[in-house]
């Protein structure tokens, strides 16, 4: 047998006694310990792949295409011909800094039980399978970006919740990530407030950290939750007059209005 031949063979032989491995772990786990799934609270069966069961990262609900290009909403049936069919209509009259967002899924069932595991419950490890599965729903936006900013805590809120959630998955997407902007004002919640209650909520809450990092750069935004873009918006206003050439959005969910 080729050297090649027996490298292969113990690979294989590896992967089974891995898998082999896994599945009693998982068994152990299990039994002696009964986790629970941080989503829907059921019983987890393969404790080592996570915190959340398959059931319900497969009931992640996505939002439907079209979408508009600017802010990721679905589009209304009937909408104009041409190049404006390609964005809903607030984003065609109040126009916008992001020029190209989108979202996972929609910020309801068990995507947002998923996300609240992470920020509210301190889950972690459920960061990088979000980015993986952020860079697959819209590679789009990735391409021909050069750098990934997270969306800013204040620094009292990050420090009492020990993390950033934002930066946690933009660290897992495949592009070099910058902490560019911080947050200068502590603005109260933006839970609960309608759209312009948001918008002034979060006006001059941003600023950037270093303009070199920036500087002619298309720059990708990454939050967990947009609700009406408007924290979005703001950060990316601040990184256009700081020098980006370009915006663009994603957030884990996003509150899809099919009314707009």
């Amino acid at each position: 047998m080729s050297v090649a031949s027996r490298f292969t063979s113990a690979a294989v032989a590896f992967g089974r006694i891995a898998v082999a491995g896994r599945t009693l772990a998982d068994s152990a786990i299990a039994v002696l310990l009964a986790p629970a799934c941080a989503a829907c609270a059921g019983a987890l069966d393969q404790p080592t792949r996570g915190p959340v069961c398959d059931a319900c990262w497969l009931a992640v609900s996505r939002i439907s295409v079209p979408l508009c290009n600017s802010c990721g909403d679905p589009l209304p049936a009937s909408r104009p011909l041409g190049l404006e069919s390609t964005r809903c209509p607030r984003c065609r009259v109040e126009g916008g800094c992001v020029s190209f967002g989108r979202a996972l899924g929609e910020y309801e069932g068990a995507l947002r039980a998923i996300v609240h595991a992470l920020k509210y419950g301190g889950r972690r490890s459920l960061a990088p399978r979000l980015a993986v599965l952020l860079a697959r729903c819209a590679p789009e936006v990735l391409d021909g970006a050069n750098v990934v900013v997270p969306v800013p805590l204040h620094r009292v809120k990050e420090r009492a919740r020990g993390f950033n959630q934002a930066e946690l998955v933009a660290r897992q997407l495949p592009l070099p990530m910058a902490l560019a902007l911080k947050r200068v004002r502590r603005s109260p919640s933006q839970t609960g407030l309608p759209a312009a209650e948001r918008r002034a909520n979060v006006r001059g809450a941003f600023a950037l950290t270093d303009r070199r990092i920036i500087e002619n750069a298309v720059v990708v935004l990454v939050d967990d939750v947009s609700t009406t873009g408007a924290t979005l918006e703001a950060c990316a206003r601040v990184l256009l007059d700081g020098g980006a050439r370009e915006v663009r959005a994603l957030t884990v969910a996003r509150v899809a209005s099919r009314s707009r």
